[in-house]
């Protein structure tokens, strides 16, 4: 059976570094609604920003420069949590290969190939679609147990 959520949000903001620390506040003014510990809600921010990273390195723009992030969540009576962040890029070819910790698609060895790794430890799910040419959304869950 399908539960409705309690409450939920939508945000959409451009693939802009400037635009990680936004992301990782929306995410954490929905979650206080559930009085979270500060230890969850550090989790939450950081698995957040891993996702929204990943869209401004990986996304790519279109002609006009414009590559838009989306970002929405919902909270349910339960205390769980799904916040998921999307991208219409260029999408993964390799999800498996792609969530594999330490691989990386960056020849210059700048990047460390482990931001779905990050995801996946600070959630208690991660899950990740993709379709190649259409974008990619980053599904995060995360159960909040209140005292």
């Amino acid at each position: 059976m399908k539960q409705t959520p309690v409450n939920r949000f939508k945000a959409e903001f451009p693939a802009k570094s400037i635009n990680e620390g936004y992301a990782r506040m929306v995410a954490a003014a929905f979650v206080s609604q559930l009085d979270p510990t500060v230890a969850d809600l550090a989790d939450i921010k950081t698995a957040v920003s891993e996702a929204v990273t990943n869209c401004i390195v990986h996304a790519y723009r279109d002609k006009e420069g414009y590559c838009p992030i989306y970002i929405s969540g919902a909270y349910y009576a339960d205390g769980r949590v799904v916040i998921s962040v999307r991208d219409k890029g260029c999408g993964i070819s390799d999800i498996k290969q792609a969530v594999t910790p330490l691989f990386t698609t960056d020849p210059a060895g700048e990047r460390s190939g482990m931001g779905f790794t990050i995801m996946e430890s600070f959630c208690d799910k991660m899950s990740v679609s993709s379709r190649v040419g259409k974008g990619t959304t980053v599904r995060l869950v995360k159960k909040i147990v209140r005292p």
